[in-house]
């Protein structure tokens, strides 16, 4: 079973080359919109809050602030309406999910620039 689904992964599914990115970084995600017979691109950027997941099924979330709302969105990597996605800051920080970003507002949602 286990060879059967790394065989789906490997030949059938289209990968997308997009740029290495982990939690904590704010990141762009340009995706397709289809309304009836009309198309268009809507972007949506926030900080990654967690990358989960490997091969196919591998998903990563998103959260911005929209007014005084916080907004999640989960976005799987392989789904076919995703168009680019850009790094627009890499964050410093020390865990690889950090949910505790969700309880934190103002000057305290900051999240250091990492240096390179």
């Amino acid at each position: 079973m286990a060879d059967l689904m790394k065989f789906v992964q490997d030949e059938l599914i289209t990968r997308k080359d997009f740029p290495e990115f982990k939690a904590g970084d704010t990141i762009t995600v340009y995706y397709e919109i289809k309304e009836g017979e009309k198309k268009r691109t809507q972007f949506f950027k926030g900080v990654v809050i967690q990358r989960r997941g490997s091969g196919i099924t591998e998903t990563f979330t998103i959260r911005k602030m929209s007014g005084n709302v916080g907004v999640e969105r989960i976005f799987p990597i392989n789904m076919p309406a995703l168009e680019k996605i850009e790094v627009n800051q890499r964050g410093k920080v020390r865990r690889a999910r950090i949910f505790y970003f969700r309880e934190l507002t103002g000057k305290k949602a900051r999240i250091k620039e990492r240096r390179r």
